[in-house]
Parts: structure tokens; sequence; C-alpha cells
């Protein structure tokens, strides 16, 4: 891996260049993606058919071939065996536990006068989740955007995924009939993002679309935005590591590996203040490069997106990640606790040599679907809030709107809204 030192005069120019790693060319698919979510709104289910025989190599003839049945989705679990079946439990029952912790909820307060204030807490109707597929399927992405669905109180969940050849992982249908999905259509890309913005004959129409994907799916997402809502524009994974003199390289060499090996596109960042820790990781990481069974692809991500940076002082490293405010922060050094206040930017937070980033994908609890490309900086992970909407509750008594009504209406009549105005002085008379 690449090794960089804060105290080189070209550690400017290189970590800039480190801070630029989620850059997407949305602008240059965005006329691709804006084609084919006009074919969807104009045409319907008639465009979705030939985007999937475009696309995903196989064309269906009938609406009817675009849902996949109940039935498949259990026979997809009834085939899995017991252990793996256990697994899948234990992750969706921690997930659901840690996501009802989340739960906001419907107040009121009443004032001494008799006024009430408060705010209403509601799901949304229909929520739409997007849970790619192609060279690999994500079951814990399912469960991951599911549960939080079903916590908020969803009442109708839609799940879009792409089927290429007409092929479907059976793992994700079997979670599929673990979470209890019933609506679940094979198709993918853009083409699935318009759908459930706009809704087709067999598709309908969704009040929020969440779920991670490649860079159409992500510029669909962002041109969708406002006829429905979005969870975040999310990019390709990473993961930042802050460490100290006592971690064990092969932890932290493997742990790098652990994101590299999603995609090419993914970034793998140490940032530690041992040089020696920094060159026994680095030689780890083509140690374990050779035995990984997606060895191309993380090489491929660790050549071009890798980086272990070497600073004199822990303060500087923080400093350093929170500008880069990766998806995913390890901080492995003797009291990672302690270093929890200084950290202001990251998706989530693995403290200590026994938290795994792995972990938190899988089984932990919090959500996996986070921030990328710095966008941690103001965007949080997917939780029950993405699938909720809070209504104000005002209720004014006789006597509140008597003490406060006067300062109402002379603000109304600063603005010159005159009928605001009258609206609350015909009220104190």
């Amino acid at each position: 891996m690449k090794i960089y030192y804060s105290s080189d005069d070209s550690f400017e120019a290189n970590f800039d260049e480190l801070l630029k790693r989620g850059a997407m060319d949305i602008e240059g698919v965005s006329q691709i993606v804006l084609d084919l979510l006009k074919e969807i709104r104009v045409d319907g289910n008639k465009a979705l058919r030939a985007q999937i025989a475009r696309f995903d190599r196989w064309e269906p003839q009938i609406d009817d071939e675009l849902m996949v049945s109940v039935e498949d989705m259990k026979k997809a679990y009834d085939s899995i065996d017991s252990e793996l079946k256990d697994a899948l439990q234990l992750a969706y029952d921690r997930i659901k536990d840690y996501h009802q912790k989340l739960m906001p909820k419907t107040w009121m307060d009443e004032e001494a006068n008799g006024t009430i204030l408060g705010q209403k807490v509601t799901p949304v109707d229909r929520a739409g989740l997007y849970i790619p597929g192609g060279k690999a399927a994500y079951p814990s992405s399912l469960l991951m955007n599911v549960i939080p669905a079903q916590v908020a109180g969803v009442e109708e969940i839609v799940v879009c995924t792409p089927a290429p050849d007409d092929e479907l992982n059976e793992l994700l249908l079997a979670a599929c009939h673990l979470c209890g999905v019933d609506k679940v259509f094979k198709v993918g890309g853009a083409s699935a993002i318009g759908a459930m913005a706009y809704g087709t004959e067999t598709i309908p129409k969704v009040d929020v679309i969440t779920g991670p994907g490649n860079i159409f799916v992500a510029t669909a997402k962002k041109l969708v935005y406002g006829e429905v809502n979005i969870d975040m524009i999310a990019g390709p994974s990473e993961i930042g590591i802050l460490a100290d003199e006592s971690a064990k390289e092969d932890y932290l060499a493997i742990d790098l590996l652990s994101q590299a090996e999603h995609d090419e596109m993914a970034s793998s960042i140490l940032i530690t203040t041992d040089s020696e820790l920094a060159n026994k990781v680095s030689d780890k990481v083509e140690e374990f490069l050779s035995k990984l069974s997606r060895e191309e692809i993380a090489r491929k991500s660790i050549e071009e997106r890798g980086a272990i940076i070497v600073t004199s002082t822990m303060d500087e490293a923080i400093s350093l990640m929170n500008e880069i405010a990766p998806e995913h922060l390890e901080v492995v050094t003797k009291d990672p606790m302690s270093l929890l206040d200084s950290i202001k930017h990251a998706g989530a937070i693995f403290l200590g040599e026994n938290t795994p980033e792995p972990i938190g994908d899988y089984i932990a609890g919090p959500n996996h679907t986070l921030p990328t490309g710095g966008t941690a900086k103001f965007y949080s992970p997917l939780s029950v809030e993405h699938f909720l909407k809070k209504s104000s509750i005002i209720s004014m008594s006789k006597q509140g709107i008597q003490d406060i009504g006067e300062q109402c209406a002379l603000i109304a009549n600063t603005e010159g809204l005159t009928a605001h105005e009258e609206s609350v002085r015909i009220r104190l008379r």
C-alpha cells in the first residue's frame, strides 16, 4: 500500500486526492438516466420490460413475470441449512432490537394557559427498497432496509432487485421470506428507481426509496428526489482506521481488505502514529491479498484508492480522519473510548480491536447503509427516521392566543400580510 507521511511537502496534494475518492460522474450519466426515467414515466411496464431486455438479458412477456412469487421465496428459505437460518434470525432480531430503540415518539406538552404544542410521528404509507444484485447479492442489505421500515410501521414495502438472465440469488429470496416481504420485483438499476418513483401498472408508486446501488441507481435517486424522498446518494464502500502502536498489523490489514474486496472503487485508509506499524500493515495486506477469493478486485482497490498515512500525533490523525469523514471508522488504540468525543464525522464508529467492520455489516444491530464519500459530514445512517414523517401539533387556548396574539399580529403587520394580521386580531376582540 502507498504510505504517506504528513510531514512531507507533497502530503497536502496527496491528501487532497484521497478526499476525492467518492467522486462519481453523475453528470456524465444523467442524460442516460433521464431518458430511462422518462420512458418509464410515459410507458410504464412496456418501457420496463424493454429496459430489462436491454440491461438484464431477458424480456418478460407478461407483467406477472416481473414479480417474485411468495412460494418461491418460501421455497428458497426452506432450502437453506438450519445454521444459516439461525444466523439470519439472530441478525434479524438484533437489527430489529437496535432500531426499536431509535423510534421517536409522538408527544404533546400543555402550557399553563391551556395551549398545547407537540409533534405527531407517522410512518409513510409505502416504502420502496432497492437491493443490489448481479455480481453479488446481499441478503444483509435486505434486512438492513426492511427492518427499519417495519419498525417504523410502514404498511406496504416494495422491494426491487435486478435479475440478470432472469436469475435471482436464493439467499436473497430466503431473506425476503424471513422478513415477511411479499412484494418483490425483478427490476434493477435506474429502471427500478423510476418504477418505484412514478409507479407502473405492476409496481406501485412509493413515498420513499432507500438502498445502495451503482452510479446509475445513485443518479436516478438524485433525479427523482422531490417526487419521492430518498435516504442518501451512496457511493463506493470505504473504511478508515485510526491506530496507535498497540494495534495488531494482521487485524488492520484484513480489515482494510474487507472493504477493498467490495469493488474496485472502494477506499481503504489507515492513519497511524506508528511508522513501523504502517510498514508491517502494508506487508500484511500484500500477504493477505493472494488468499482472497476476490483478489483482483481488492488489489485494484488497494492500489488505486488505498493509503496509509503516518502522523506525528493522534490529534493530527483524528483531524485528518474528520476531513475524510469515512463511511466506516475503526478506532484501534489503547483507549479508543477516550477518542470518541474528538471524532466528528463518520457513518459508523467501531471501537476497539475486537470490533471489526464486518460485525456491523451483518449482525451487531446498527444499520450498514451509511453515508460515503465524505457525506458523513451531513448525512446519517439509514434508520427508522427515513420511513417516518413528523407533523407539528398546535392547539391554542382562548387565553393562549390572548397572551401572544398581539405580538404575532405585529410581526404579520411588519411583513405587510394584512390577512395574516387580521386572522389573529379578529380572535383578540
